[in-house]
């Protein structure tokens, strides 16, 4: 059965259980805050890890996919080719993109391919998904400068993808702050335990 894209979005509540933010905030709030997006595997505990930051909020979602608007079981088959990610907007004035960076690097292994740990599939892939040169460029600089680290301490090559950002989609309700709703909750998230270096 092919997958097709659907017109209408994923509905979600409208404020974020740990920020008390809003989960899609208005334009007029948006104005001076950022936005970033990262793929590190289960998309449960990678939303904890980004929500205990001093972001704005925080969404768990999917993107770099074919088709618009997927469900979880669709992308579960790794025909769509999503990844599982969050969406962070901050407000660069209290973190920087650099800081969430260093989240990024030093919260999961990005040399495991389609994978962290026990979670095997395309959707669990390590992703930097960029908004703007800068973005870019700083993701780029973050890779070579965490590569070499892992060199030295005998892990293979950064397989994390560093594309511009794709439409991101929202995941399905119950998985939006999962941790917080099932504090004993399955968390795979785990780091090399090395330091992402100043």
């Amino acid at each position: 059965m092919a997958m097709r894209d659907r017109n209408e979005p994923m509905a979600v509540a409208p404020q974020h259980v740990v920020l008390g933010t809003p989960m899609q905030p208005p334009a007029e709030i948006l104005e001076g805050l950022d936005v970033a997006m990262f793929g590190m595997g289960c998309f449960w505990g990678v939303e904890k890890k980004f929500w205990e930051a001093p972001v704005y909020t925080t969404a768990a979602g999917y993107t770099a996919g074919s088709i618009a608007h997927p469900r979880y079981p669709e992308v579960c088959t790794g025909e769509t080719g999503h990844a599982e990610v969050v969406r962070i907007v901050f407000d660069p004035e209290k973190i920087s993109y650099e800081a969430l960076l260093k989240i990024f690097w030093e919260n999961h292994d990005p040399t495991q391919g389609m994978r962290q740990g026990n979670d095997v599939g395309s959707q669990y892939r390590s992703g930097i998904y960029t908004y703007g040169d800068a973005q870019l460029s700083a993701a780029r600089a973050s890779r070579d400068a965490y590569a070499a680290v892992l060199a030295a301490a005998g892990y293979g090559k950064i397989t994390t993808e560093i594309l511009r950002a794709a439409e991101f989609y929202f995941a399905e309700d119950y998985h939006q702050q999962y941790l917080a709703k099932n504090p004993g909750g399955y968390c795979a998230l785990a780091g090399t335990g090395l330091t992402f270096p100043a």
